[in-house]
């Protein structure tokens, strides 16, 4: 049998508590982009992954995966760029970093799938679920030069403008898991 890749590592890892201290030790040795939105929106993908998992039992998909991809997919995202072409690059490059880690195809695809620069057609349905975490969580947060969005306004933003006429398999659930955890007294 082979040696061990950091990809069996990492996927074997079923604690997403632990992964999150392999990301932090990760990001010191390789450099690599992870930050307080990379798990506040890998928080949010957990909810909604629970969400799924409750009300609609039909949407089949490996939450380890899926946590594990949003974990990643912005490992080589540049922080504050202002060049489109990087911008609309690094989820490739991501994709091509994590092979080298032992990734499989469908994995390095799920990440690289996160936006629609690289793979705008027969997206796996985890790259759906990233997509709707990245872009929610990214408009929620407040920015260097904005102040975060309400999740009304920013679910009317993902809906009508960022994803009009875009096929994401799940905008649906994910409308209603937002409604849903907005009505929540805390």
């Amino acid at each position: 049998m082979g040696e061990e890749t950091f990809a069996d590592y990492f996927l074997g890892e079923k604690d997403w508590g632990k992964k999150l201290e392999i990301m932090y030790y990760l990001k010191k040795r390789t450099g690599i982009y992870y930050d307080n939105t990379v798990i506040f929106k890998t928080l949010l993908t957990k909810l909604f992954l629970s969400y799924l998992n409750l009300y609609c039992p039909d949407v089949n998909v490996d939450e380890n995966i899926v946590i594990s991809a949003r974990l990643l997919c912005d490992c080589k995202k540049i922080e504050n760029s202002t060049d489109l072409e990087k911008i609309r690059s690094y989820e490739k490059r991501g994709a091509e970093y994590l092979s080298t880690l032992g990734f499989d195809d469908n994995f390095c695809r799920i990440c690289e799938g996160v936006n629609r620069y690289t793979i705008k057609d027969n997206r796996p349905i985890e790259s759906d679920i990233l997509e709707l975490t990245d872009q929610f969580g990214g408009m929620i947060l407040n920015r260097p030069d904005r102040i975060g969005f309400s999740f009304d306004d920013a679910l009317v933003l993902l809906q009508y403008r960022n994803l009009k006429d875009k096929d994401n398999k799940l905008i649906e659930q994910f409308i209603e898991f937002i409604n849903k955890m907005n009505k929540i007294e805390v």
